[in-house]
């Protein structure tokens, strides 16, 4: 049977009322983009709140952490996983908690008592040595060499202030040595596989420790790491919890796992848990954004090792892979049959995507690191702005070549451009316009004939950061390291007014982002549009993604004049000009 099934049944077996997993986009709390723990859930119950289900509950709960992503590829690290765990609030306490995980890991699992070892609280200052918790490990068989006492790895509280207590950690010996006769929870052949957390104090903001009038209990077991323990194995991927799905990939790739072990690890571990998210009730889709920034990291993490194993990226890799998972999960989570479709239609759409960009952004990359020892903020947000790379991907790929990234740098970059997109967005400047009367919309046009202008006479280096029009008069910044002299000033005037004079005509079409890019067109904040832009041209001078409206022809400008010219941040100047 199922270790789930085992658990849930034997804590049913003593009064537990199961409760159903929690999403794993959290639905009350913005503090956190994911459930990153059993009790999570549970926070506003262990604080008092009455629990329909009762006092004792117990339930299996999907949970994610991606703080130590970049370790998965290890024997052990996940950033989904499913953690066991049984409540209670204010019913029971350490002498039933700790007897009936004893129970459950010698009786149900068959684990001998000599391969188990336990941690206890010692106490400090304000709360005493847990000898309640000590004496009851004594009367069950553990024998004292196989208790620690310790302080920091032994007590619990959520954040500086709240409910607070000492907890008892279950070790497991995990090796073919000879058990030591004592204890030492720095070995690392001693496993922890079972936390039993007894909130017993209440901790206020001014450091005052009081006991609680109810006291609960909070354990957690993780499911992958105690499977494997059960079935002797030191390679998470290597128990039943993940053997078929590194079966499969080794099968679509043509390799063994042996020797290609962290890019299948890998590759099981992110599809997993992309699946999970994709099929969260909260309907989240890849983006550049929170919860869908993090689905769209894992899918094009997923993809970039495909390739590394030489699998066909094109092929259905991902759906035969999502296929498995779904069908060995969906009996446990019902979200993943109601939306078994949305999270096959997630997986691909986003391998289309990133598909279409991988390859020349690696193109892109060999020729950065070919001619630099190191990649600049400039070069990092370039990557990420136009070939979708994540500065994860630039990081990792330029760790392979020990080759230096300025995350601080392109860090700044992102927030800037964050900044930029969230005025967009709240409609400060929809497209530059703050309304579309006929002379905003001529205005509008001459903003595109003064960028097309600008990289003339500056030079091709010059990009639009910004714009904002009114009636009287239109607003423009643009990427520029200098002061313009009075002649770059009067030749970029002089342009413009000759294209406008030239009854250059305005044209617009539809077509996909990358086509777009990929012909030429000019544009700012890339992550804003759609997959399906507007691209406006304005003769062979000018063609920018671009929302619109403007003129037909450009002779409708009348005369074009700059009236000031001025710093606008670093590295960005700005324009003030005129239609008269």
């Amino acid at each position: 049977m199922n270790l789930k099934d085992l658990y849930i049944n034997f804590f049913l077996s003593k009064d537990h009322k199961q409760i159903p997993s929690a999403p794993v986009v959290p639905e009350n709390d913005p503090s956190v983009l994911f459930n990153t723990a059993g009790m999570q859930p549970l926070i506003p119950y262990l604080m008092g709140q009455t629990h329909p289900y009762g006092t004792r509950l117990c339930d299996y709960q999907k949970c994610i952490r991606t703080n130590d992503l970049d370790e998965v590829g290890d024997t052990t690290h996940h950033t989904f996983f499913e953690m066991l765990g049984n409540w209670s609030l204010g019913d029971y306490f350490k002498d039933e908690s700790i007897e009936w995980s004893f129970e459950f890991l010698t009786k149900i699992l068959n684990i001998p008592v000599e391969k188990l070892a336990v941690t206890v609280f010692a106490g400090n200052d304000n709360i005493p040595f847990d000898e309640v918790s000590y004496n009851k490990w004594i009367s069950l068989g553990i024998s004292e060499d196989r208790i620690c006492k310790t302080v920091e790895d032994n007590f619990w509280i959520a954040g500086e202030s709240g409910p607070c207590g000492g907890d008892t950690e279950i070790f497991y010996f995990r090796s073919n040595d000879e058990i030591p006769s004592k204890f030492d929870p720095e070995d690392n052949r001693w496993v922890e596989i079972w936390n039993n957390v007894f909130m017993q104090y209440y901790k206020s903001s001014t450091g005052e420790v009081t006991e609680l009038p109810k006291k609960n209990v909070d354990t957690g077991m993780g499911v992958e790491r105690t499977v494997a323990i059960l079935e002797g194995v030191n390679d998470n991927y290597l128990s039943s919890v993940w053997k078929d799905v590194i079966e499969l990939i080794s099968e679509i790739a043509g390799l063994d796992y042996v020797g290609n072990e962290k890019s299948m690890r890998i590759i099981a571990d992110h599809i997993r848990t992309a699946v999970f998210i994709s099929a969260d009730p909260a309907g989240i889709k890849p983006s550049n954004t929170d919860q869908g920034y993090i689905l769209r990291r894992l899918i094009r993490r997923a993809i970039r090792h495909a390739k590394k194993l030489n699998i066909d990226i094109n092929s259905d890799w991902e759906q035969k892979i999502a296929t498995l998972i779904l069908d060995k999960y969906k009996k446990y989570y019902k979200e993943l049959e109601d939306n078994y479709n949305i999270v096959l239609d997630v997986l691909s759409n986003e391998k289309i995507k990133f598909n279409r960009t991988l390859e020349k952004g690696l193109r892109e990359f060999e020729k950065v690191v070919a001619k630099m020892n190191n990649i600049d903020a400039t070069t990092a947000f370039h990557l990420y702005d136009t070939y979708g790379f994540p500065i994860e991907l630039t990081e990792e790929l330029a760790n392979e070549r020990n080759i230096s990234v300025d995350i601080e740098g392109f860090n700044a970059k992102f927030k800037e451009h964050q900044e930029l997109s969230r005025t967009a967005s709240a409609g400060k400047f929809k497209g530059g316009l703050a309304s579309n009367g006929e002379i905003e919309i001529k205005y509008h046009t001459a903003t595109h004939l003064l960028n097309a202008a600008l990289k003339e006479v500056v030079g091709p280096d010059v990009h639009q950061k910004g714009s904002n029009i009114t009636s009287e008069r239109m607003r423009f910044d643009f990427s520029c390291d200098h002061k313009l002299t009075d002649d770059e000033k009067a030749k970029t005037e002089e342009l413009v007014n000759e294209w406008i004079k030239a009854g250059l005509d305005v044209t617009v079409e539809e077509m996909n982002k990358e086509e777009a890019i990929n012909s030429g067109a000019e544009c700012m904040f890339i992550e804003k549009y759609p997959d399906i832009v507007t691209v406006y041209s304005i003769g062979t001078v000018s063609k920018e993604l671009c929302g619109g409206p403007h003129v037909t022809n450009t002779s409708e400008l009348g005369t074009f004049k700059i009236k000031k010219e001025e710093a606008s941040s670093a590295g960005v100047r700005r324009i003030k000009a005129v239609l008269e």
